[in-house]
């Protein structure tokens, strides 16, 4: 099945610098209750040049059916051992609180392509996620996620407005005194769940104020 997926992948973005799947096989396959997305690919386009879509996608549907592989538990990113650097460790610990293994749980960005930071595609971001959307739209309909979990604002109100979830159902406030950054949890009239969580790169999740992953389960669990 994930080769029908990476069927969706736009021809125009394979020479792009980027990332479609954050994991592989085993996770792109049956029904699976979460979908996690976030904006798009951080990093260095030039100095990763090489490390286009294309090349990306035929390593991960290279690996074998059986391996449950994903970006956040078994890549180095900046050099750094596998799992440790940015928000991998805080994606790790949301897992682990929902009894969900990284290479079980589709992952991927609105956005294919790489770019430094939010702002390089600050005027052709919705354009951009336009042009990937029947990817998602493929995966949503054929793995049947009851939840997306969306990492930071963009993200989430794209995909609120994509899957028409419009109803505000549940949210989870940081206990910070004076931050108080809301996630919140919305549903369309079919019962699939949209979550809008604080990024995880602005945010460390593995502090009890700032944990998400109450919000989550709940979701996952009505």
């Amino acid at each position: 099945m994930i080769e029908d997926f990476a069927k969706n992948i736009p021809l125009d973005l394979q020479h792009k610098s980027g990332i479609v799947f954050y994991s592989g096989r085993a996770a792109f396959s049956g029904c699976r209750k979460l979908y996690i997305l976030g904006l798009n690919p951080g990093g260095d386009p030039t100095k990763q040049a090489n490390k286009t879509v294309a090349w990306h996608t035929s390593k991960v549907l290279s690996k074998k059916p059986d391996v449950l592989w994903s970006e956040y538990s078994d890549e180095s990113w900046e050099g750094k051992c596998p799992g440790k650097h940015g928000m991998q460790p805080r994606l790790l610990h949301l897992l682990k609180n929902l009894n969900l293994e990284p290479g079980e749980v589709p992952s991927s960005n609105i956005i294919f392509e790489r770019t430094r930071g939010e702002r390089d595609i600050a005027n052709n971001w919705w354009q951009l996620a336009e042009v990937c959307w029947p990817f998602h739209r493929a995966v949503i309909e054929q793995l049947r996620p009851r939840v997306i979990l969306c990492l930071g604002a963009k993200a989430g109100d794209f995909v609120k407005k994509k899957t028409r979830a419009r109803d505000q159902i549940d949210c989870f406030v940081e206990t910070y005194p004076k931050r108080r950054w809301t996630s919140t949890c919305f549903a369309n009239h079919e019962g699939l769940k949209v979550i809008r969580v604080s990024h995880p790169s602005w945010t460390n999740w593995k502090n009890p104020k700032a944990d998400p992953s109450e919000l989550v389960c709940r979701a996952l669990r009505s």
